[in-house]
């Protein structure tokens, strides 16, 4: 079943749309949607998904009042290429260490409707997906790992 779940989001790519997304990204980014909102605890964050990803309106921004809209969601947008400093000119090295030093966290692919033009999905495959839940954008008690994971310059 959840092979015939990643066929069909596989099918419900657009191909005259293939640049692929970056499921980290800021809301200000040209071409910036809603991936999900991040629910869980201060200690363990996780990504509930949105069942369609959404454009960013001022008010939807505004329903983060009064923290920032990166401390309740998460945000995808095309990515940025060589204007991203974890990108090495080939590939995405936030998603290798992600996948690298993370832990899966969860047993299942999400469902997730970024996936067909998700960065992370076409370079790592499954393993970014499993560990896709607990990435957030403000992590405020991150573990050694996200900490190490997120470090541009390692």
């Amino acid at each position: 079943m959840e092979q015939d779940r990643v066929d069909k989001e596989r099918q419900d790519n657009n191909p005259a749309d293939s640049r692929p997304l970056c499921p980290s990204a800021q809301p200000d980014m040209q071409g910036s949607v809603v991936l999900g909102v991040v629910g869980g605890t201060a200690e363990e964050p996780r990504l509930a998904y949105l069942k369609e990803p959404q454009p960013i309106t001022e008010d939807l921004l505004a329903l983060s009042a009064p923290v920032k809209p990166t401390e309740v969601f998460r945000f995808a947008a095309p990515c940025a290429g060589g204007g991203c400093l974890h990108f090495d000119g080939t590939s995405c090295r936030l998603a290798t260490k992600t996948v690298q030093l993370l832990p899966a966290a969860v047993n299942r692919l999400p469902r997730c409707r970024l996936r067909p033009r998700c960065r992370w999905w076409r370079q790592e495959g499954r393993d970014a997906c499993l560990r896709c839940p607990v990435v957030v954008t403000e992590n405020y008690l991150p573990s050694e790992q996200q900490r190490q994971a997120a470090d541009p310059t390692t």
